[in-house]
């Protein structure tokens, strides 16, 4: 008897730590991989903001054409002309299934444009795929955990 109250318990513990894994997982430091040429670009932190929803701020610069401090030429309002290390250009994401974000917004700071974007957590929950679309033409990157 005993040793069964103590499967079931470690059988909750583990069911509802693969629950919070799965509500949490794309939480952490992600390797953007550039769809385009395959290099290892920035280091992105997402984190859960106060509303629940996921963001993403870029917290390194490993590679870029336009030196190791470059700024977001290309982007519009308050973003205009400032450093893309500590930017914000992933946000609103929130849960659609499981391991599976969608309804947010991701901002490519090489052009300064804004896209519908959704990501989905690789099993293993080594590799992200995140997605970013205007209309019907989409960019799809895996990024990598660091």
């Amino acid at each position: 008897m005993r040793k069964t109250i103590l499967m079931l318990s470690m059988l909750a513990l583990a069911s509802a730590a693969s629950s919070a894994l799965a509500a949490d997982g794309a939480i952490g430091r992600w390797k953007t991989i550039d769809d385009k040429t395959g290099d290892t670009k920035s280091i992105v932190e997402i984190t859960k903001a106060t509303d629940g929803s996921l963001t993403g701020k870029v917290v390194e610069i490993l590679k870029s054409d336009h030196g190791p401090n470059p700024t977001c030429d290309q982007c519009t309002g308050e973003r205009k002309g400032k450093p893309i290390k500590g930017m914000t250009i992933l946000w609103g994401l929130t849960p659609d299934g499981t391991n599976e974000w969608a309804g947010g917004t991701i901002m490519d700071p090489a052009n300064g444009k804004t896209y519908k974007s959704k990501m989905e957590l690789q099993p293993g929950g080594t590799k992200l795929d995140v997605s970013g679309c205007i209309m019907f033409i989409c960019r799809a990157q895996t990024w990598v955990r660091e």
